[in-house]
């Protein structure tokens, strides 16, 4: 398992060892199916099994692990019916932060999500996988921010994180990756505007056409 440093005391231990595993499970490094077990982790992470324990439970809650053989679990498949899940929601929750995003005062939208369309196009110039990633995730984040709404980014955090497993599978896509960022500019440009219907109308369109693209795939590889 790459990309799995040791624990060091910062935040919470608990908080970081979630973080860790998250991150392993979003990026690929603990693909789907792969067994969990507290000893290994805890071995892995220099920790002691009572904050894996704690971080397995978070994990389980947020249906990125389940239960497999005695006291051990493994990393959740990801397939069409929970994507279908997550994406139906991350539209519901996309589509009200941009609405929210257009209704700010001008002074605040009229150069909203500049930085992070160019962060977008340079990883997409670059073709690097893993910044479109964190570029892709910080564009919808700083609609979440702009919304206002200090509750969207905590309410949709569980969403994200699976998310994040999926959202490689449509960069992968050479062709995807530029409509991607595409769309992005038109829900940037109805934010920009003070357009809330358009904006949630695209927002909402973005979400749901990754969703049957990501679905479409999954079906034709099985």
């Amino acid at each position: 398992m790459s990309g799995m440093e040791p624990v060091a005391e910062r935040m919470s231990l608990v908080d970081q060892v979630h973080a860790r595993l998250v991150d392993a499970v979003c990026s690929g490094d603990l693909p789907p199916g792969t067994p969990l077990r507290q000893e290994w982790l805890a071995e892995e992470l220099n920790v002691s099994r009572q904050p894996i324990i704690q971080a397995l439970s978070m994990l389980k809650r947020d249906g990125l692990i389940e239960p497999a053989g005695k006291r051990g679990f493994q990393v959740t498949a990801v397939d069409a019916k929970t994507t279908r899940h997550v994406y139906d929601l991350r539209a519901a929750f996309d589509g009200l932060a941009a609405s929210l995003a257009a209704s700010q005062p001008e002074m605040i939208r009229s150069q909203a999500l500049d930085k992070e369309l160019n962060a977008g196009q340079l990883a997409l110039q670059a073709e690097d996988m893993t910044r479109l990633v964190q570029a892709d995730i910080a564009f919808h984040q700083s609609i979440y921010e702009l919304s206002g709404n200090p509750m969207l980014p905590e309410a949709s955090a569980a969403v994200w994180r699976q998310i994040r497993r999926v959202m490689r599978a449509v960069l992968e896509n050479r062709t995807a990756r530029a409509s991607v960022w595409e769309e992005h500019a038109g829900i940037a440009d109805a934010i920009r505007q003070g357009n809330a219907a358009l904006a949630e109308t695209r927002a909402v369109h973005h979400a749901r056409d990754a969703a049957d693209q990501l679905i479409g795939w999954m079906i034709e590889k099985n």
